[in-house]
């Protein structure tokens, strides 16, 4: 049994180096694009990565200035997300054929070398040789625990560029007993649940709430500047429209960036070893969101993956059916339950924020599926801000509360 890791690291890249690694970035965006258009060109979506191997490998090689593994590596990419498509498609689901934006370049053992300073990577012209950027006191960092550590090897990684940082996501793994409950959530582990919204972006079943306020002022300020350029028709319009739109966009990836790093920081500070969100599939159409707030959802729970792995909690997405009618505290479930932003459960009266206690109910799900029920490594509770909910939907006070007090709470917190 493996147990893998990937640490975010960033790198100290200047600016002769910046170059290589965007125009590698760009030929291997191409690169995946090229075969995932040549995959849709039949009457069939061709998924099989050794025949798409066979048909496009020497165009692309012949086109690019790739590293043979930089091919292999696109090559991969296309055939994962075109299967992905035609396994929506046998759902009936609607899907497109893939298009690759975001810059990010695959890495593996030939492509990358990895030492204690720095870091070998292949470009399209000879390969360069990049610093890490590493905190000032290493300990107790995933950097120490895993990435320098000799027990894990790292296997390759993700180059990505954002917000004018080139981050290198290491993937380290080492074998581990197979009857080490290692994959299980740890002995005593808890469980944060987070439920996605529009008015609130994200909600967490410790009563934290990220509002889509800023998000949502945001997103029609730039529908508004886009608009009065594209009034304009002239050329300088088009393209400072699409000056606004990377604007937009780099706006947005900031602030779901700094969400998710206080979700995985509530995570770590409430002792949880897994974070459970909703099946993000169809998440459009169950909250009447739009095409922006669904791109912010799959990158918020894309950040929150990457982060919360390189601290060793895992993320999980459980079916979200009822999850937003049914009463956390006694399960009684009705479409009348929730009006808008409020619960109040018919049966037992139980009132709360509709969200907070959809949160509630998604850690609660994720617990139930997984309940083993006599030790074995299953996640015990769901955590709030103070106290837990066990598998049950009973309330738990914390452990020092029930001894100063001497009785347990009736009702669950708010």
């Amino acid at each position: 049994m493996e147990k893998r890791r990937t640490v975010p690291v960033k790198l100290d890249v200047d600016s002769d180096d910046t170059v290589l690694l965007r125009d590698t970035v760009d030929e291997f965006l191409w690169a995946a694009d090229y075969v995932t258009r040549h995959a849709f060109e039949g009457e069939y979506v061709t998924t099989s990565k050794t025949t798409l191997h066979d048909d496009t490998y020497d165009d692309v090689r012949n086109e690019t200035r790739l590293h043979s593994n930089h091919v292999q590596a696109a090559r991969n990419k296309a055939a994962d997300a075109c299967k992905s498509v035609v396994e929506k498609w046998k759902q009936g689901k609607k899907a497109s054929m893939p298009h690759f934006t975001s810059p990010h370049l695959v890495y593996d053992h030939r492509t990358a070398t990895f030492h204690d300073k720095y870091v070998s990577l292949a470009t399209v012209d000879g390969r360069i040789e990049v610093d890490y950027v590493l905190p000032d006191n290493e300990r107790d960092t995933p950097h120490a625990e895993y990435f320098f550590s000799d027990e894990y090897e790292t296997t390759g990684a993700e180059l990505h560029y954002s917000n004018g940082n080139w981050m290198l996501h290491a993937h380290c793994k080492k074998d581990v007993e197979s009857d080490t409950p290692e994959q299980a959530t740890p002995e005593n582990g808890m469980v944060l649940g987070v439920d996605l919204g529009v008015n609130n972006l994200a909600v967490a079943s410790t009563g934290t709430f990220w509002t889509g306020d800023e998000f949502d002022h945001w997103r029609r300020e730039y529908e508004n500047r886009r608009g009065d350029l594209q009034e304009c028709g002239t050329r300088w319009a088009h393209e400072n429209t699409k000056y606004v739109g990377r604007k937009e966009e780099g706006r947005f990836k900031m602030t779901l960036h700094r969400i998710s790093n206080e979700l995985v920081a509530e995570a770590r500070n409430h002792d949880c070893s897994v974070i459970s969100f909703e099946d993000l599939t169809d998440i459009r159409e169950r909250t009447g969101a739009s095409w922006g707030h669904k791109w912010a959802f799959n990158r918020l729970y894309a950040y929150v993956e990457y982060k919360a792995e390189s601290c060793g909690i895992d993320v999980e997405q459980v079916d979200p059916e009822n999850t937003s009618r049914r009463c956390s505290h006694c399960g009684f479930t009705h479409p009348d339950n929730r009006e808008n932003d409020s619960f109040e459960c018919l049966k037992c009266e139980y009132e709360n924020h509709a969200d907070y206690n959809a949160a509630k109910n998604i850690g609660l799900r994720y617990l139930r599926r997984n309940q083993t029920g006599s030790g074995g490594g299953a996640p015990v509770g769901v955590r709030l801000n103070s106290g837990t909910l066990n598998v049950n939907g009973e309330y738990e006070p914390p452990a020092d509360e029930s001894v100063r007090a001497g009785v347990h709470a009736e009702s669950p917190p708010l």
